[in-house]
């Protein structure tokens, strides 16, 4: 008798964690596959740290061959379910096509920037959900900053030197929080002329800073942002944006060559190619986080809209918490399905957060405990040290040589504005050169 095939879509937190448990738990009593386009899982909350030069690379991405040791890897897009026939389609890297087959599915594609219908803004913001975008962002602000330094023209200059963040939740936050540290060690080796600064900009239309958070935690941001000289506009967004820089909907028009667009997540478009019900773009699962009329379909993570049992009447809201938990659980019922183990609703119950806002500042509530600081900070790279499933020397000892040598300001060049669009449906590629998604007459070299 063969062995019943699980196929597990999305290497995110929520995939991973499936396929990882599942590995554990099934002992080569299941063929489980994953199906990712790339050969790594991204531990996103560090992301901002490539972005500003703390971390490498490498030290985010964590290989799914060398950690998922009884898995199957292969590598490629899903773009497209059929539910009847229990195949899922693909694209693979090099513009291969196949079919996966399967008697147990999970869906944890994970999820894309949202786009809200601003003028210009698909145009000329740049998104931060992948490790191509954090690339292109590092350069981006360095190249500026090094065109500012050397510019004549007083308004040149000052343009450069501005950046405008939209979003203040959690990564807007902190990638505001780190930009502004990384321009400050730059022009601390390259001078702007005119006596200029870096400046920072972080709008929201919330009232708050880290809106989803507790209050004295978005006190605690507000204050370490504002006195590292981030300009913070509460109730202000972007109307419009341009080459030349964005306009506000206060009325004021700023000066820039850098709109990064954290407004948040919307769940991956391949959800609404099931036709299964959706709220809010998110695939309608049961609490045992299967798809209802499909019980050899589960869902989890950010494109699952799983109920919260703790608010009935609502979802777990989109965050790396909720997925990587949800991972778990979602492996437990698809092993009981399989007769293995028992089945487990999915229930959480909240530890708290942390934001890290770089250099030894960081506001964290572990276990309900509101704390900022040096201890903050302390606590935040634990608890992201605790949750890494890989890399952790790699990461502690970059964090030990940023806090004993200079940062380096260089631009590396293998990220271009054009390959990182903020309306593709899979930020953790790069558009390449002569590509499908490459747009008609879009130079290489811009």
């Amino acid at each position: 008798m063969s062995r019943p095939r699980i196929l597990v879509v999305g290497a995110g937190f929520a995939g991973y964690r499936t396929a990882r448990t599942l590995a554990r738990l099934t002992r080569d009593k299941a063929d489980i596959t994953l199906l990712n386009p790339t050969d790594y899982f991204l531990y996103l909350p560090l992301l901002p740290q490539v972005a500003a030069g703390i971390l490498e690379p490498r030290r985010v991405a964590v290989s799914l061959s060398g950690t998922l040791r009884r898995v199957r890897l292969v590598l490629g897009e899903a773009d497209g379910i059929d539910l009847d026939a229990r195949t899922v389609h693909y694209t693979g890297p090099e513009g291969q096509v196949g079919t996966l087959g399967y008697d147990r599915l999970v869906l944890a594609v994970g999820s894309v920037n949202k786009l809200l219908p601003i003028p210009g803004v698909s145009e000329h913001a740049h998104g931060f959900r992948g490790l191509p975008e954090a690339l292109y962002l590092r350069d981006h602000v360095t190249r500026q900053i090094e065109l500012a330094a050397a510019a004549e023209d007083p308004e040149s200059c000052s343009a450069r030197c501005t950046f405008v963040v939209v979003g203040a939740g959690y990564t807007g936050t902190e990638v505001a929080a780190q930009g502004r540290l990384l321009t400050d060690a730059l022009v601390r080796e390259q001078p702007l002329r005119h006596g200029m600064r870096p400046r920072w900009l972080l709008l929201d239309v919330a009232p708050r800073v880290l809106p989803e958070l507790d209050e004295r935690l978005s006190r605690t941001a507000d204050g370490v942002l504002r006195r590292r000289g981030v300009d913070v506009r509460m109730g202000t967004s972007v109307k419009e944006a341009t080459h030349d820089g964005v306009l506000l909907t206060d009325g004021e028009f700023v000066a820039t060559r850098t709109l990064v667009w954290c407004v948040g997540v919307r769940p991956d478009p391949l959800v609404e190619s099931i036709d299964r019900p959706l709220e809010r773009g998110r695939l309608l699962v049961d609490p045992y986080l299967q798809v209802p009329g499909h019980p050899e379909v589960f869902a989890c993570g950010d494109a699952a809209a799983v109920p919260d049992l703790e608010k009935p009447g609502q979802y777990t809201p989109m965050t790396a918490q909720h997925a990587w938990r949800q991972g778990k659980v979602c492996a437990h019922n698809v092993a009981a399905s399989l007769g293995i183990g028992s089945w487990r609703v999915y229930r959480h119950r909240d530890l708290g957060f942390v934001v890290d806002l770089g250099g030894v500042q960081a506001a964290a509530n572990p276990l309900g405990i509101p704390m900022s600081g040096l201890l903050a900070g302390a606590v935040a790279r634990g608890y992201h040290l605790a949750a890494m499933p890989g890399n952790r020397v790699r990461v502690a000892a970059d964090w030990l040589l940023e806090a004993l040598l200079p940062r380096q300001g260089v631009q590396l060049g293998l990220v271009r504005s054009w390959s990182v669009p903020l309306e593709s449906s899979s930020p953790e590629l790069a558009r390449v050169p002569g590509g499908p998604d490459l747009p008609h007459g879009t130079k290489e070299n811009s």
